[in-house]
């Protein structure tokens, strides 16, 4: 399995949050047997911090979530849409969108890059 060019992550803040939230958790926890499986919810969220994520190869994008992932390869891409909040999504020749985790504007020019892809601007509003 080939590696990836680039790989964009959630902010690392998500994670340090996650940390402090399962240290904070110990002690309730270990307070009775019947709290301890609140650890599992700071847990998770630890989890999907570090593995959730957009990887970018020069053939594909992996979109990778807590328990699974998709491989897109970049012909079946159409367009990367921006939302209001900064988000990318992808949206693919079926029609379906598909939002890439860590990806937003900011690192979008980095991603289209990495995949060797043109970067284009929409035509300006009439």
């Amino acid at each position: 399995m080939s590696r990836p060019v680039l790989r964009v992550r959630k902010s690392g803040a998500l994670l340090i949050a996650a940390l402090i939230a399962l240290v904070g958790t110990v002690p309730l926890a270990g307070m009775r047997w019947s709290t301890a499986p609140l650890l599992l919810i700071p847990l998770a969220v630890l989890i999907w911090a570090l593995r959730a994520g957009t990887d970018v190869f020069p053939d594909h994008l992996r979109v990778r979530a807590l328990l699974g992932s998709a491989d897109v390869p970049w012909d079946q891409i159409d367009e990367l849409v921006p939302d209001e909040r900064g988000r990318v999504s992808a949206r693919l020749t079926g029609g379906t969108m598909l939002r890439l985790t860590g990806v937003t504007t900011a690192n979008l020019e980095a991603v289209l890059a990495a995949g060797g892809q043109p970067v284009s601007s929409p035509p300006p509003p009439d």
